[in-house]
């Protein structure tokens, strides 16, 4: 039975590879989309943050991908070997070790600066060249191999590269499958607190009466920090609010002046951790404490500044963690408790050294359930002059195409439910996120890649006030994604060697800004296609766009100009004639009657009040009734937003004057208007 499901699981990965590469570039670039697959099901086990797929090879050494932690702290580099022959076939030993041999070989060859050989025209040079530039920061770096055959490998001791450590890690389709079958797709981590210590950790323990949990608190020693850190790195602080920001911050400043400076003050002055775990092995003392031996499923819920600066303290500045003491709180959850639900509410209640948006970035938020169930009910129109309706696949969470495929249990029922759910028409929680942030004018957002584009989505998500989407915005949502896959295709057809990530979002974000939103998305989803004018034009844009990101000023690294808003601003400004037919295509706007003088009002208000409301009493009735029938063509903004819009433009035409409160809204509506691209 297990050999089946890992041929079915070797299948449908190497199925979902195909049909990538087909919705790329005829099948090309396969190897491409193998590791953007490996990276998504590494993200989902969190084991990474994120990769970038980036291909080069050479005498001795060679690599698919790496990505950088914001610190420069760890930098994990991938290779992948694919198989893609649907089935269960192995690897042999000799050339994974080969392949760990060559990803050490580019790791070395990179931090003697091998950028400096290589065109910087390609990939491979932002790859080589980031390393270089982080490596007096490097204390840890990862090489992983990935590949969809099955392999056994000898335990691969970590190794010391002058100051960096460096770690091997194979995930094979056994391991993928382990992993995305669980019904956790990440590995718990486990803690041996009596082998780090030397010796039990003695807690006070309490368990409330119906709570679902107990609580101990200890004193960690430094040490035992470093250590928990070296093994498992931030995956201790996946549910972590706070993990995604940076190390650099006026909190971690402090934390790490205390260390170098006063580390007997650290206990009076830190906060700690606060941590959860699903099984603690502890012995009862009899006296209200604890020994405790060891912790499963552990997590840092809140902390994470704390427990970085600690082990960045130990390997950078060579301080001696032991004298250092951290207090900590442990949450088991109990049998009867639900850590996916109190694991988030204690890291939301803990995290207060920094102002967070707290975002639900769980596949439950209701926008995701919404747009899910959207997705399932939604028929596609025909294409091709075909009857045959299709439908879009919503992901939520990964493996629900694969669980529905396999409720067919015929291989003529699959193939019917296949027909009618292409994998092609497949899309993620962080495709959608990459679709609509290109097309909302952010593409140094997507430029940061899939992680940070989507926690930034769900934030501003989270911002628009509990927005749940409906039947237009599905289509529109599914419109823009059929021009962002198409765009893919025209800039792989051209060749332009690399960074086709962000010459697509660059070139989206254009037309979107220059043509102030008004592509007429119900006309490419009817058609679940561009019109041929529309991606000619789209080419056009892309050579401009490739032009601008390889060309950053004063010789920048590609990768990194691409997520600069400056990046943006410049390319933003670009002149591109608009094609006549193009043109002839986007959606019109309605016209307002003629501006009118407003007259005064009075009132005791503020100096800047008034001045607001002089600034938008000034805008003519025009301009407010084409934003808001520009907001309902293209779908943008809130309706309350579209309706005061139109009130604007009322007042306005009958030289009135808005409330306090009417132009502070209008002035913020017009400001967002204008970034996306509305003219008046």
């Amino acid at each position: 039975m297990e050999t089946e499901e890992l041929k079915v699981f070797a299948e449908n990965l190497q199925q979902d590879v195909l049909s990538r590469a087909d919705a790329v570039e005829d099948g090309a670039m396969r190897a491409e989309s193998f590791a953007n697959i490996m990276f998504e099901y590494l993200r989902d086990a969190e084991e990474i943050e994120d990769g970038i797929a980036c291909f080069i090879e050479g005498r001795g050494h060679r690599c698919s991908g790496y990505f950088i932690s914001e610190d420069n702290e760890r930098l994990d580099l991938f290779l992948v070997l694919p198989r893609l022959e649907g089935t269960v076939v192995p690897v042999p030993k000799s050339e994974i070790d080969q392949a760990f041999k060559r990803l050490r070989s580019f790791l070395e060859k990179s931090l003697d600066g091998m950028h400096r050989s290589l065109e910087s025209a390609l990939e491979g040079y932002d790859m080589a060249r980031s390393i270089w530039d982080a490596r007096n920061d490097l204390s840890s770096v990862r090489l992983f191999v990935l590949t969809d055959g099955t392999a056994k490998v000898d335990r691969i001791d970590n190794e010391m590269l002058g100051g960096i450590e460096v770690s091997s890690h194979l995930w094979d389709l056994q391991r993928l499958h382990r992993s995305s079958s669980s019904g956790s797709l990440r590995e718990p981590i486990e803690i041996d607190f009596t082998r780090l210590n030397g010796a039990p950790i003695r807690c006070l323990a309490a368990t409330p009466r119906g709570g679902g949990y107990r609580c101990l608190m200890a004193m960690l020693p430094g040490s035992v920090i470093v250590e928990m850190y070296r093994d498992h790195g931030p995956r201790l602080l996946e549910r972590n609010v706070r993990s995604f920001l940076q190390l650099r911050g006026k909190v971690n400043q402090g934390i790490r002046k205390t260390i170098l400076d006063e580390p007997e003050m650290f206990l009076a002055f830190n906060n700690g951790l606060s941590i959860t775990a699903s099984g603690l092995k502890v012995e009862d003392n009899g006296d209200g404490t604890v020994a405790l031996h060891s912790a499963r499923d552990l997590q840092i819920v809140n902390g994470g500044q704390t427990t970085g600066s600690i082990f960045r303290a130990s390997r950078k500045d060579k301080v001696d963690p032991v004298e250092l003491l951290v207090p900590v709180k442990i949450t088991e959850i109990l049998s009867d408790g639900d850590v996916e639900k109190i694991a988030p509410r204690i890291s939301q209640s803990a995290n207060n050294q920094n102002k967070v948006n707290i975002a639900d970035f769980s596949s439950n938020h209701p926008f995701h359930i919404a747009f899910e169930e959207l997705s399932r009910s939604t028929w596609a129109p025909p294409t091709d002059g075909l009857q045959k309706q299709t439908k879009w696949f919503f992901e939520r969470a990964r493996g629900q195409y694969h669980d529905a495929l396999a409720q067919n249990p015929t291989p003529a029922q699959r193939k019917a439910w296949e027909a009618i759910h292409p994998r092609k028409q497949m899309i993620t929680k962080t495709d959608l996120a990459k679709f609509e942030h290109s097309w909302s004018q952010l593409p140094h957002i997507v430029s940061r890649y899939a992680q940070k584009c989507y926690l930034d989505f769900m934030d501003r998500l989270d911002a628009r006030g509990g927005f749940v989407p409906d039947g237009e915005y599905f289509r529109e949502a599914i419109a823009r994604a059929i021009m962002f896959r198409q765009t893919e295709r025209i800039v792989s057809r051209q060749k332009f060697g690399g960074h086709r990530a962000e010459i697509v979002t660059y070139s989206l974000a254009w037309l979107s800004h220059h043509t102030a939103m008004r592509v007429d998305l119900d006309a490419i989803w009817a058609q679940q296609s561009m019109s041929d004018a529309l991606a000619g034009f789209v080419e056009t844009i892309s050579t401009h766009a490739h032009e601008h990101v390889t060309n950053p000023p004063g010789g920048q690294n590609v990768t990194e100009w691409c997520k600069k808003e400056k990046c943006w601003d410049i390319f933003r400004e670009k002149h591109i004639a608009i094609p006549a037919g193009v043109e002839a295509g986007l959606l019109s706007r309605e016209k307002g009657n003629t501006r009118k003088k407003p007259e005064a009002l009075g009132g005791a208000l503020s100096k800047k009040d008034q001045e607001t409301i002089d600034a938008v009493t000034e805008v003519p009735s025009e301009t407010w009734f084409g934003l808001s029938a520009w907001a309902k063509d293209t779908n943008n903004l809130q309706p309350w937003q579209r309706s005061l819009s139109f009130s604007l433009g009322k007042l306005a035409r009958a030289s009135k004057q808005p409330s306090r409160k009417q132009a502070e809204h209008g002035e913020k509506i017009l400001a967002e208007a204008r970034r996306l691209g509305f003219r008046a």
